[in-house]
């Protein structure tokens, strides 16, 4: 029978964040483990280490991939994937899942199912399937102190506005911004795009309403997430790692380009004033 990302049957686990941005990728947000355990030196636990062993090799190449490893009887079949944040680089989302799938060794020893989410990567197992399956649940919220009140309006516009600039975007992987306000959403692989809309509509939704006029919030369900930040809303936000957006990028690549057209079109004049200067010298000596 298919479960949710981390149904009634998993144990939450939840660590302080990591405060340092240059180890932002590997801290940890939340893990989570089914009760029913598996026997050591099983088929299953033969399985488990397979699967494992997959997830880690592929991240090294893709940033998503699920498999399935089959087994003699129905009870030894087990089910994984993972996701990278979709700005990592491989070396980055191979780091990152091979830390995941340690920590679930550590926080869920002998466990048919565990779930481990990093601020660059999740990897999820069990042996029922959850492959393709929505999940629209809340796994876990996070919502950090209101902003100013002479500042309320202005950052609830702008987190709004780029909130909906992430829900116009395409792909499973989204980044915006307005102003001072950053966000990032994500799905899993494993969604269609329809379900990945679906998805976020819930998540950002759920954000707005449940996290207010805060500084910052994190909404992770089952199949995806949002987040957004505002710029200097103080120590507890600072795993708020955002890349730039493409706006930002297109903004830049803009600038750079202007450079370089002005750079060349100085040279030329210049080019065309050393010329003009050679040319008057030649016409004297030859008078």
């Amino acid at each position: 029978m298919p479960t949710s990302l981390l149904p009634l049957s998993f144990f939450l686990i939840f660590l302080p964040f990591q405060t340092a941005l240059s180890s932002s990728t590997d801290a940890f947000v939340f893990g989570g483990c089914t009760q029913q355990k598996y026997t050591p030196d099983s088929p299953y636990q033969s399985n488990l280490n397979s699967l494992l062993t997959s997830l880690v090799n592929s991240a090294t190449y893709s940033s998503y991939n699920n498999f399935t490893i089959m087994g003699s009887s129905p009870q030894d079949v087990v089910y994984g994937l993972y996701q990278c944040r979709g700005d990592l680089s491989m070396p980055d989302c191979a780091t990152c899942v091979a830390r995941a799938v340690t920590q679930t060794g550590s926080l869920c020893p002998s466990a048919c199912g565990a779930a481990v989410q990093l601020q660059g990567c999740y990897v999820k197992y069990d042996n029922a399937t959850f492959l393709g399956v929505e999940d629209k649940s809340v796994v876990m919220k996070k919502c950090g102190p209101s902003v100013e009140y002479d500042k309320e309006s202005e950052i609830v516009g702008r987190r709004d506005a780029m909130m909906a600039g992430l829900m116009g975007g395409g792909g499973l992987f989204r980044v915006g911004g307005s102003g001072e306000v950053q966000g990032l959403a994500q799905c899993v692989g494993d969604l269609s795009l329809g379900e990945c809309q679906d998805c976020l509509s819930v998540a950002i939704q759920r954000l707005k309403s449940e996290c207010g006029a805060g500084a910052y919030g994190d909404m992770y369900l089952g199949k995806c997430y949002a987040r957004f930040s505002s710029s200097g809303s103080g120590s507890g936000d600072n795993n708020h790692y955002y890349p730039k957006s493409h706006n930002d990028k297109s903004s830049n690549d803009g600038e750079k380009t202007f450079a370089i057209i002005i750079g060349l079109l100085a040279g030329i004049a210049l080019l065309i004033i050393f010329l003009a200067f050679l040319r008057k010298v030649v016409d004297r000596n030859g008078k």
